[in-house]
């Protein structure tokens, strides 16, 4: 049974790497000359392309941070993981949306400023007459625009949906699955 040395460039989820569990494949994190490598964000250059390099993993969407031209002449076969990272993206969006339209910034301002209001006399009419600054918006109803319909944007897209807003959606590379 071959032992295929793959060392990894970047910090690589344990979950990805457990894949590895099992298969003529181990991590070598020092190897000289590995068979494999495994990159996030990483930029790799020429330098990295060693002999007996067979395969470069990237876990994430594209491969700009690669020598693509290189390792095709060379022979390297490139991965890339599209999706991998979807629904983390997604729910990244959707924190951004609540932040903003809900003024949450701007409510824990005002609310790290109150330290001069020592009683809830003074308090209370205080908040009162302050409160209708923060009352944001709702998302409901609300026009979102999508740029991009692959695996991340149409999670982002499904989900403006199943907040009830109104989804606009722009790909030129459309498919049938998004």
């Amino acid at each position: 049974m071959a032992n295929y040395q793959v060392k990894p460039y970047s910090n690589i989820a344990q979950i990805g790497l457990d894949k590895l569990d099992g298969t003529e494949c181990s991590l070598n994190e020092n190897a000289d000359s590995p068979d494999g490598i495994l990159i996030r964000s990483t930029k790799l250059s020429k330098d990295h392309l060693k002999e007996g390099l067979k395969a470069i993993s990237r876990a994430g969407v594209g491969v700009n941070n690669l020598p693509i031209d290189l390792c095709t002449k060379k022979g390297i076969v490139v991965f890339n993981t599209p999706g991998a990272n979807a629904n983390a993206v997604k729910e990244l969006v959707l924190a951004g949306l609540m932040l903003s339209s809900r003024n949450v910034f701007a409510s824990i301002d005002f609310v790290n400023g109150l330290s001069h209001l020592k009683n809830m006399k003074e308090l209370e009419p205080f908040l009162e007459e302050n409160k209708k600054s923060f009352k944001g918006n709702e998302l409901a109803g609300s026009t979102l625009g999508v740029v991009g319909l692959g695996s991340i944007g149409s999670l982002v897209a499904r989900m403006g949906v199943a907040l009830e807003m109104d989804v606009v959606g722009y790909d030129p590379a459309l498919s049938v699955e998004a």
